[in-house]
Formats: C-alpha cells, sequence, structure tokens
C-alpha cells in the first residue's frame, strides 16, 4: 500500500521553484463562491504524485480543512493564479472531516480515504460511480461557475459570458490542471527526497521537545 506525506511547512529554497507553489492560491467553487486556500498537498512518497490538495476554509468549515483530488480541479478563469472545482460549501460540509493524523496510519488513512471517496458517488456531487469521470457540467452549470453561454434554449434570454481571463490569455486548459500545477507536480517530484527528510526532521523535533517537557514535568514532580 501506498504510503502518503504532505509538504507541511516545508519551502522551496530555490527562487523560481518557489514561484510554482500553489500553496496560497484560492479555490472557488460554483457561483464563484470561495471555499478557501490551498494549504498543503497530500503526495505518494513513492513518486510524488500528489493526491489530494488541503484547502484551509478559514474557518466556516467546523473541521476547519478539507481535501479535494486534483483531477476535480481546474484553472479559475475569473481568478488567475486561482482554481476552481464544481463543488458548493453544502457538498463540502457532507464529507467526512479532515484528519491529517490519519496519513501515519495506513489503515486509518485507508478508512478515511474510503468513506470519502463515497460522497463523490452521492448526490449532490455530480460523478459517475465506478468511474474517475465527472458527468459533463450543464451549460447553466458552467454559466454559473463563471464561464460559457447561456442560449435561448437553455433559458428566454440569451446571455453571453465574458471571463476576466480568457483561455488563450491565460494560456491553461479548463478542463484539467493548469500549468502552473504540472509544473509544481514536477518540482515536488524532483524535491521528493528532501521533502521526505525534511519531514523526518520535523519529527525528531516534535519528540525531542515531548521529550523535554516529559522530563521538567519529571523533575516538578519529583521536587
Amino acid at each position: 500500500m501506498a504510503r502518503y506525506g504532505t509538504l507541511g511547512d516545508y519551502r522551496f529554497s530555490d527562487t523560481q521553484e518557489a514561484a510554482t507553489d500553489i500553496r496560497g492560491a484560492k479555490l472557488y467553487g460554483l457561483k464563484d463562491e470561495k471555499l478557501g486556500e490551498i494549504d498543503d498537498v497530500i503526495f505518494d512518497e513513492a513518486t510524488g504524485a500528489i493526491t489530494y490538495l488541503v484547502v484551509d476554509t478559514g474557518g466556516w468549515l467546523s473541521s476547519k480543512k478539507f481535501i479535494v483530488p486534483p483531477e476535480e480541479v481546474r484553472p479559475s478563469l475569473q481568478h488567475e493564479n486561482d482554481f476552481l472545482v464544481d463543488l458548493t460549501k453544502q457538498q463540502i460540509e457532507t464529507f467526512p472531516a479532515y484528519d491529517g493524523a490519519a496519513l501515519t496510519s495506513e489503515e486509518k488513512w485507508a478508512d478515511y480515504e474510503g468513506r470519502y471517496r463515497s460522497k463523490w458517488v452521492e448526490r449532490p456531487v455530480m460523478h459517475r460511480e465506478a468511474t474517475d469521470r465527472n458527468i459533463t457540467p450543464t451549460t447553466k452549470q458552467q454559466v454559473d461557475a463563471g464561464s460559457g453561454t447561456l442560449s435561448a434554449a437553455d433559458d428566454d434570454t440569451a446571455t453571453d459570458i465574458t471571463a476576466l481571463h480568457t483561455e488563450g490569455s491565460m494560456n491553461v486548459d479548463p478542463s484539467g490542471p493548469s500549468m502552473r500545477f504540472t509544473t509544481f507536480e514536477d518540482t515536488l517530484k524532483q524535491r521528493r527526497e528532501d521533502v521526505l527528510q525534511s519531514s523526518i526532521e520535523n519529527a525528531k523535533r516534535a519528540s525531542g521537545e515531548t521529550l523535554s517537557e516529559r522530563e521538567r514535568l519529571g523533575r516538578r514532580k519529583a521536587s
């Protein structure tokens, strides 16, 4: 079974590599609803491939954070360098609460991921059961998300929607991850060993601090 890790507080030292970091980018939902900011990524420790984006909601969600598969995310045509997912806050609230500590146990993570993935085949999330493909959104759903044209056949009045940034001006494919995301993932793959080493060192420091605290408490009780 694959083991997963997170970037945590790791920062890329190279300026060009740091510029590709998607952490801090905003994530928007349907009807241009801001869902939060990308706070971290979960990646396969063996390959460096990103399996989930961790989104910090800023407090509107009780568990504070939620995850979303990168294949469900695409560039926002209205907000440069930010991303879009076909979800609402109400749908996200149905996900099981994200607990990063579950990543330390393959069994716990498998259980969480199973419960999480099951929500993608239940209404109202638009996803075909037993596949990795989303149901193609209707024209109106595309308009509500901030792009597309609502024709007279879809409504009584034809409405043209002009995005703040066109596909050509942003040089992105709106049906999949942006060049920035791809470049960031490539950087993570190249720096995977550094990231893992940083995680090990952070864990050691945390253990050392815990031990020191225990020693202080022990001495206090002895006196």
